[in-house]
């Protein structure tokens, strides 16, 4: 395989894993083990936050040490992990091994991604990232219905099969990241994917990271930049508006205020699925040429429809309401197919070209911490009686973001005009305006990241 082919097969390998857990671990402590509906409830919150604490942590090695070396060791991790919640023998020791694999799962994410950036060229990427989400997309839904078959919620032991089956899903994509981090270090083998500019990989990037920042010092100088300030917004609002209500606010939302049948809800999760898996490379394929910036506009205002239809929805019976409801998730995932492709890329064009793994795990920190308040919102504003309120809130989050959006596709739009500009005047690269950085210096990234990645 080659390197973006090992980068989607470890993701799809990692997202076997984590399906295989997450969607039984409060029915596991509250059910099998019998410790209680508050470590029920502190299994996710625990986990969330081992997942705000270690993105940033990662985001910044990847910036200096090897991300293939920091991506294995981290997937290593959370197969160790998983091990370590099947021998949990009391709530407590069960709550600590949740949140070392929320650590471990989260940290790994903006590792693989700075993978895919120093080891790809800037043409490719989005066909990356989007390969990428579809594999962790089938991932987390293959090991969900393969652990489904094995689990036994009324046995203290019924989840083993599960846990055993997520530490060899870690395993495997430790073992494919070590397998890149050996090919990226011979010299025969280079990828045809890797960027003419770059083509030692993430070899040459890591050498070229010296004299990064650490600690609050490189987020201070993050924040001082406008279009990262604005990306950041937008990551928040769209996290907001969709993701943090997808897995607890929505379907609650569906079976309390629509009165939907629990099958309605798991039919639409399978359709959003399904549109993900469907239509992701024809959406790539469609947007490749649009400005990245562009497309969160597009996502932003998709969105905003999709909650417009649930509203709708609310004004009708039982039966159409399902329909409506079915529909909606498909509409969501095709803003899905737009978001995630471009997030990584366009990170990649307004972060300083040492601190791209900080802002990566920074921006990650930010959509978790949000996202775990997503269930809380939906369960006061559903439980009292103020449904409408909750989905126009939402509109409202991601019309926001459609907004803040557009601002950022028009300052990289005058970034990039400044630029050529002084280019034309003769200036030297290193004198050009811009966000507060040059593009092309770190980690030998071309003008072509400022033009069609983003």
């Amino acid at each position: 395989m080659n390197r973006a082919q090992l980068v989607t097969a470890a993701s799809f390998a990692g997202n076997l894993g984590w399906g295989m857990i997450l969607p039984f671990q409060y029915a596991y402590v509250v059910d099998a083990r019998h410790w209680g509906s508050t470590a029920g409830v502190l299994t996710g919150t625990l986990f969330c936050l081992g997942a705000v604490v270690a993105a940033p942590l990662a985001g910044r090695l990847a910036d200096r040490h090897s991300a293939g070396l920091l991506a294995a060791g981290w997937q290593a991790a959370a197969a160790v992990s998983c091990l370590a919640l099947g021998a949990a023998s009391s709530a407590w020791l069960f709550l600590i091994a949740m949140l070392a694999f929320g650590a471990a799962v989260t940290a790994a994410a903006p590792t693989l991604q700075v993978l895919i950036l120093d080891n790809i060229s800037a043409s490719s990427r989005r066909v990356a990232f989007a390969y990428q989400f579809t594999a962790m997309a089938l991932g987390m839904g293959a090991g969900a219905f393969v652990a489904g078959w094995y689990v036994d919620l009324d046995s203290p032991t019924g989840m083993w099969p599960a846990f055993a089956l997520a530490a060899g899903g870690f395993a495997l994509a430790a073992a494919l990241s070590s397998d890149l981090v050996a090919r990226l270090t011979g010299a025969a083998d280079r990828s045809p994917y890797a960027s003419a500019s770059n083509p030692g990989g993430s070899q040459n990037a890591s050498a070229a990271r010296t004299g990064t920042p650490s600690g609050l010092e490189s987020y201070r100088r993050l924040a001082a930049i406008p279009q990262v300030r604005l990306l950041a917004v937008v990551s928040v609002l769209l996290a907001a508006g969709f993701y943090a209500q997808f897995e607890t606010g929505l379907p609650a939302f569906a079976l309390q205020s629509l009165h939907v049948a629990p099958s309605t809800v798991g039919s639409a999760a399978a359709v959003n699925c399904v549109v993900i898996v469907g239509l992701q490379w024809l959406v790539v394929r469609l947007t490749g040429r649009q400005p990245g910036a562009g497309l969160l506009v597009m996502v932003g205002s998709i969105w905003a429809l999709s909650w417009l239809m649930l509203e709708g929805a609310m004004f009708t019976g039982a039966g159409r309401a399902g329909a409506i409801f079915i529909v909606t998730f498909g509409v969501f995932a095709v803003g899905e197919t737009m978001y995630s492709p471009v997030l990584g890329p366009l990170t990649a064009t307004v972060a300083p070209a040492d601190s791209i793994g900080a802002t990566l795990g920074g921006l990650a920190a930010l959509r978790t911490g949000v996202s775990a308040a997503g269930p809380l919102i939906a369960g006061l504003l559903i439980s009292a009686g103020l449904s409408q309120v909750f989905v126009l809130a939402h509109v409202a989050i991601n019309l926001a973001a459609a907004l803040c959006a557009w601002r950022l596709l028009r300052s990289i739009r005058r970034s990039a005009d400044a630029t050529s500009a002084h280019l034309e005047r003769g200036a030297p690269r290193d004198e050009a305006p811009g966000c507060g950085k040059p593009a092309w210096t770190g980690s030998g990234r071309s003008e072509a990241a400022l033009s069609s990645a983003a």
